[in-house]
């Protein structure tokens, strides 16, 4: 993926071809760490139907985040694989949507609610919106469409979503979300050491590479990662 342009690769075009305001975190989450302290930070990867044999138990990852939906329609085919490995290995876990901006916000909220809660669940999942596009919608319209998309989440779920994209996009597209957990890819940076889009005043992942998968790692400890996800 590129954040030049579109981050995350669409699993919808594939098939086709062949987030009431929340409250922040208790704990106040480093800006930036400190080279030397990047390598004992957690670590996690992402993935989606682009790996569909992800090897979790070899991965060394300490969380994972999946791609379970995009749109209106796209359901990601590996969800269900990735999510009862990640659990099966003690995994930290997490599943995506990637949002479209010309469609309903609450309707793309709950098709991934759905996807998702079709799954079994358990303490500490956490969930996260994917917002890399604008689909041509000015940017107040895709930030309010941000908000939306979480607060519907949040109200459905009682879980504060992760808001991820590049930090470009989120520097413009972002204003007023700093709410949010702030998961941004930034691959021009060394590990931990993003700067911060908009007005975050924190980072909880930073995703700093996607060779050979997209590769990340958390301001935050593993136990206060879960206390992001479901209680």
């Amino acid at each position: 993926m590129s954040i030049t342009g579109t981050l995350r690769k669409y699993g919808a075009a594939a098939a086709l071809a062949a987030a009431t305001a929340v409250a922040a975190p208790a704990f106040a989450a480093p800006a930036q760490a400190a080279p030397a302290q990047a390598a004992e930070l957690p670590y996690g990867q992402d993935v989606s139907n682009w790996q569909p044999t992800h090897d979790w138990a070899a991965s060394g990852a300490e969380f994972g985040i999946v791609k379970a939906t995009q749109g209106l329609h796209f359901k990601d085919k590996t969800f269900a694989r990735h999510w009862q490995e990640l659990d099966k290995h003690g995994v930290v876990r997490g599943a995506y949507h990637f949002g479209h901006p010309k469609n309903d916000p609450v309707a793309e909220a709950d098709f991934f609610l759905s996807v998702v809660e079709s799954q079994p669940a358990k303490k500490g999942d956490l969930l996260a919106l994917d917002l890399e596009t604008t689909d041509g919608k000015s940017a107040e319209h895709v930030n309010k469409w941000a908000k939306t998309f979480m607060e519907r989440v949040k109200a459905k779920t009682g879980v504060t979503p992760l808001f991820y994209s590049g930090f470009n996009f989120a520097d413009k597209y972002g204003e007023g979300l700093a709410e949010y957990p702030l998961w941004v890819a930034h691959y021009g940076k060394a590990k931990g050491t993003v700067g911060l889009p908009a007005d975050w005043k924190s980072w909880a992942i930073h995703q700093y590479s996607e060779s050979p998968v997209d590769q990340n790692v958390s301001s935050l400890t593993l136990d206060q990662l879960r206390s992001l996800g479901r209680s």
